[in-house]
């Protein structure tokens, strides 16, 4: 029996570990949290590691005589899974192109150098740095921790001489850059989209492309997704290029990525690349309904070194809307989930937040309380059906 060490068993990470064990694979799960859901299922060999300890990864590796390793669905991870793999010999991306893919101001450098459309942009590490660069700006700017994920660390800056507000955009990111560095970019307006591929033997191949619901602004958390993009072909066709062209530069041979871009009136640029699935239900849920394609089983097999089946088997549309209403305070509890789950077309109604938790201002993607998914036969119908079972369902709160 093949051992696949996944890193993380969060619920992000729950969806490679169900698919690993049907795949008649040893999982060995490593996450920090001894309670994390993923080490609660059966036949599971548990590591209570940080995902982001390489030694500690690196040495229990090593005990376990793992054939492959991969996360899904996070980032930083994705140093750690390139370090075993060059110790070990193993499938993977290398310890350059994780770093690009997980430093926010690396990654445009390296976009920049290879003639890869990015925003306007600016590396800063000291409080004067960030002031030089807000100055660069006429009116709105936006500021990232270079090295999170997750809309954590992320915040607009409506107005660069509110002093003020300036201010707490810096102490805000600041907070959650793991080593103190931020960039500071131009605001881009116009459609986003996510780009799901995979990478085989250098060969970077797009597989599906995700209209992202407009973010809300200050902190840009996201709302929601539809398969497939409703851009016209034109568009979509440029939109892989440039997807194609950023994974290449960025060295990510093997594995999956989600390349975010905006589409702006000078056409797409790039938001981030990540070296790994996408989260938020995007790829291990969205894709299948939409295409047919396992992108969960594909990671798997690309990190054993075993043949991989991208190609879509059909043209569906899917969706997810989170609920984002404005809700504060402990919840009580939930209304209307089962007649939500009626809905034509729903496949999924999921709360996040139980009863008894907080339910707060949505600031990263952490704070959201629940979301439903759909599939229809296009994705306006998709669309329709979420917005629909939404409706239903109301948060108590106290």
């Amino acid at each position: 029996m093949k051992k696949i060490m996944i890193l993380g068993a969060s619920i992000l990470q729950l969806p490679a570990i169900i698919k690993a064990k049907e795949m008649g694979l040893q999982v060995i799960a490593v996450d920090m949290d001894p309670n994390a859901i993923g080490f609660k299922e059966e036949n599971v060999i548990c590591e209570v590691i940080s995902t982001i300890d390489e030694e500690g990864i690196l040495a229990a590796a090593k005990k376990h005589n793992i054939d492959g390793i991969v996360t899904i669905c996070t980032d930083l991870p994705m140093r750690a899974v390139a370090r075993v793999a060059r110790e070990l010999g193993l499938p993977g991306i290398s310890e350059e192109a994780a770093y690009m893919c997980t430093n926010k101001g690396a990654m445009r450098e390296r976009l920049k150098q290879c003639g890869v459309p990015v925003p306007e942009y600016y590396n800063v590490v000291t409080k004067e740095e960030y002031f030089d660069a807000i100055r660069k700006f006429e009116n709105k700017c936006v500021v990232k921790a270079v090295d999170n994920s997750g809309s954590r660390g992320i915040q607009l800056i409506n107005d660069v001489n509110d002093i003020k507000s300036v201010e707490e955009a810096y102490e805000y990111c600041k907070q959650y850059s793991h080593c103190g560095e931020l960039v500071v970019e131009e605001f881009m307006e116009g459609p986003e989209v996510c780009v799901e591929t995979l990478s085989v033997d250098g060969v970077c191949y797009p597989i599906q492309i995700t209209d992202q619901l407009a973010k809300q602004p200050p902190y840009f958390t996201d709302a929601g997704y539809n398969q497939p993009t409703l851009l016209n072909d034109e568009t979509k066709e440029e939109i892989k290029k440039i997807a194609t062209a950023a994974n290449i530069a960025l060295k990510n041979y093997k594995g999956s990525s989600c390349t975010e871009m905006i589409i702006t009136k000078h056409g797409p640029k790039i938001v981030e690349v990540g070296a790994r699935l996408a989260g938020d239900c995007m790829t291990t849920h969205l894709v299948p309904l939409s295409t047919g394609v396992d992108m969960v089983r594909a990671v798997i097999n690309i990190a054993l070194g075993e043949p991989v089946d991208f190609l879509p088997k059909f043209v569906k549309g899917s969706c997810i809307r989170y609920y984002m209403k404005p809700v504060i305070g402990k919840i009580k509890g939930f209304e209307g989930l089962d007649k939500a789950a009626e809905v034509e077309g729903i496949k999924q109604v999921t709360m996040v937040k139980k009863v008894g938790d907080m339910a707060v201002e949505l600031r990263s993607s952490g704070d959201r309380i629940g979301f439903v998914i759909a599939q229809m036969d296009t994705p306006e119908e998709a669309i329709a059906q979420c917005e629909k079972a939404l409706d239903l369902i109301k948060v108590v709160v106290e």
